[in-house]
């Protein structure tokens, strides 16, 4: 068992059905918090929510694409009926496109956009409206956003993803301004991971060497290894770490912070 308690809190992950987000939704659950998982990929969200339940854990997964304004009704609904409350929300559904500003595909820059940083405006709306004082749960709560180190410094071919996770990065200190303000009992924080190793790390990768920045994935992996003064890349089970951390009372006087997990990179 861990050492932080979230014993009879509730809680939503989305983006949960691998990487970070599946790490998370298992840290939170070991926890004792009962967990939603949302994400678009159904078989593998499925998968990862049978794996939580053959380990004892109170979770349940829901299809829910972050874009869609009615799923996350539905979701938010659906969680504070089924487990009583809401406490948590992690929004850490994402994706990326890799391009020189030169080459941004317009369509794929449109969409990205609305996953990364529409997708957490709507999650803040509907997470505030039941957290929030005679709100379907009404307890407050905590609101963990995932943004990323490419939301606080510039790195090429990201102009796009950068942009949103810049944007992720400002839109927490304004609901935690918000939310404290109007006496929300409502606490939000930015993560900013650095490379993690998961599939849209793989794919990064893949992309750098199709724009000709690196000769080879094995070149382009040493590269970002190099570059993270601690030695390595990071695993989905160091930001979920901090993500527990944030979402338990430890954090309780921390509202409107970054907080980087990058093994040096953005102080190098």
């Amino acid at each position: 068992m861990v050492p932080i308690d979230l014993s009879g809190k509730v809680a939503i992950v989305t983006g949960a059905a691998r990487g970070i987000g599946a790490a998370t939704a298992e840290l939170l659950a070991q926890a004792g918090a009962a967990v939603t998982l949302g994400d678009v990929s159904t078989d593998a969200l499925s998968a990862t929510a049978a794996a939580l339940t053959a380990q004892g854990f109170h979770v349940k997964a829901m299809t829910h694409d972050v874009t869609d304004e009615t799923a996350w009704e539905r979701l938010v609904t659906s969680t504070v009926r089924e487990f009583g409350g809401l406490d948590v929300l992690v929004n850490n559904a994402g994706i990326e496109q890799t391009d020189f500003l030169s080459d941004v595909d317009a369509v794929g820059m449109r969409r990205l956009l609305d996953v990364n940083l529409g997708g957490t405006l709507l999650g803040h709306k509907y997470a505030i409206r039941a957290m929030r004082p005679g709100g379907a749960a009404g307890r407050g709560g905590t609101i963990v956003n995932l943004s990323s180190v490419a939301g606080m410094v510039g790195t090429a071919g990201l102009g796009v993803y950068s942009a949103s996770k810049g944007g992720v990065r400002i839109l927490s200190k304004v609901a935690a301004v918000e939310c404290a303000r109007l006496g929300y009992g409502i606490r939000v924080n930015s993560v900013h991971p650095g490379l993690i190793e998961t599939a849209m790390a793989d794919k990064l990768l893949t992309d750098y060497v199709g724009m000709g920045v690196f000769a080879d994935e094995s070149a382009a992996k040493t590269e970002f290894t190099t570059s993270h003064p601690i030695g390595r890349l990071g695993q989905p089970a160091d930001v979920a770490k901090i993500i527990l951390f944030l979402a338990s009372d430890l954090a309780g006087f921390m509202t409107g912070s970054e907080v980087v997990v990058d093994g040096g990179l953005s102080a190098a």
